[in-house]
């Protein structure tokens, strides 16, 4: 059984949430607790497995408890945020702190909605009881990195794929990105609203230019394209020797919209042998198939290792499809991608340094 407690200043959200969960048969609310004061007892106390954590609470709020919690006694966290500007912010901050997942706070008045908010919150609470965490020391550093110099190909283009984790895997793999690194596309899970804020936050710690992708936008070397979160899927398609992004309405693949495989089989179509696609840290199979059409086309494949995924879902698809060509831990992923971007490779096969 997965223990679960449950940590919210509304007893209304408490209520819903223990009679969500406790609906699945492998999971089980021990406790809940109205602020983080009586969360810190009630750890103490039940030895939860997973956390559901509200960021909005009095006393103190839930990041300063999070924080303090993954420096503590690092457990797996699911944040349960507001569908606000400054929710969404709270939230990418939460998930850089070390919170495995989030979900949207459950909405009162769209019972009809009820039924999938309940399976979203159960499949995320049981990838968070099998997620690898870390103490915060161990988190990525904030702040640009240092650069190394690469002569990129600008007809390369990289497709990244990842759901659970994937924002911070993301941002490591980001941060290492110089100047004129190749054009990179990006489908990270997670609702409408939070990918601005997700864009927003990468795009002060990193060197290349960081946005959420706009339909007809034009894709450049030295920036990197997050799909939207909600409604439409991110493609690429070509215009002559151009990438352009394409914001497509359709319905879920892979029970997610944005979807990767999409985004990997538009760049099948659009780049062919020229692409590179990385599948991070992520609960499911998404992408796994769309990384198989790749490889056969010709392109570099990467996979983020078992150790080093937060949960090895759709990179381990692909490992155990033969899709990846390249099975590499996440400090490895960026120094990969700008070898295989180099335009000038060396005689004697060693690659770019």
């Amino acid at each position: 059984m997965i223990r679960v407690l449950i940590v919210d200043d509304s007893s209304l959200i408490r209520r819903l949430l223990t009679e969500i969960l406790e609906q699945a048969d492998d999971i089980e609310v021990v406790g809940t607790a109205r602020d983080p004061y009586d969360a810190r007892d009630k750890i103490k106390q039940l030895n939860p497995d997973v956390l559901t954590l509200d960021v909005e609470m009095p006393r103190m709020d839930g990041i300063t408890f999070l924080r303090n919690l993954m420096r503590l006694r690092p457990m797996p966290v699911v944040m349960v945020s507001t569908l606000t500007h400054e929710g969404a912010e709270e939230t990418i901050e939460a998930l850089a702190l070390g919170a495995v997942d989030f979900v949207a706070k459950p909405r009162m008045d769209v019972a009809h909605g009820l039924e999938e908010y309940a399976e979203q919150i159960v499949s995320k609470v049981r990838a968070a009881a099998r997620a690898r965490v870390h103490p915060l020391a161990d988190a990525p550093r904030s702040g640009k990195a240092t650069q190394r110099v690469v002569r990129p190909n600008s007809n390369k283009i990289v497709a990244i794929g990842a759901s659970t984790g994937g924002t911070v895997a993301i941002q490591r793999v980001l941060e290492e990105m110089p100047p004129n690194a190749p054009a990179i596309v990006i489908t990270q899970h997670m609702p409408e609203g939070f990918s601005a804020a997700f864009a927003q936050r990468l795009d002060g710690l990193c060197t290349i230019s960081v946005c959420e992708a706009q339909d007809g936008q034009r894709i450049l070397p030295g920036h990197a394209y997050i799909a939207p979160g909600g409604e439409r899927h991110l493609e690429v398609y070509r215009q002559g020797t151009r990438y352009l992004c394409r914001l497509r309405a359709g319905a879920p693949v892979k029970r997610h919209r944005p979807s990767v495989e999409v985004l990997f089989e538009s760049v099948v179509r659009s780049a062919g042998a020229e692409a590179i696609g990385v599948l991070l840290t992520g609960m499911g199979t998404d992408g796994a198939d769309g990384m198989g059409r790749m490889h056969a086309a010709g392109a570099l494949t990467i996979a983020q290792d078992e150790a080093s995924s937060v949960v090895w879902g759709m990179p381990g698809a692909a490992v155990k499809a033969g899709a990846a060509a390249r099975i590499l831990p996440l400090d490895r992923i960026a120094g990969a991608i700008l070898d295989a971007a180099s335009a000038a490779p060396s005689t004697d096969g060693q690659g770019v340094t």
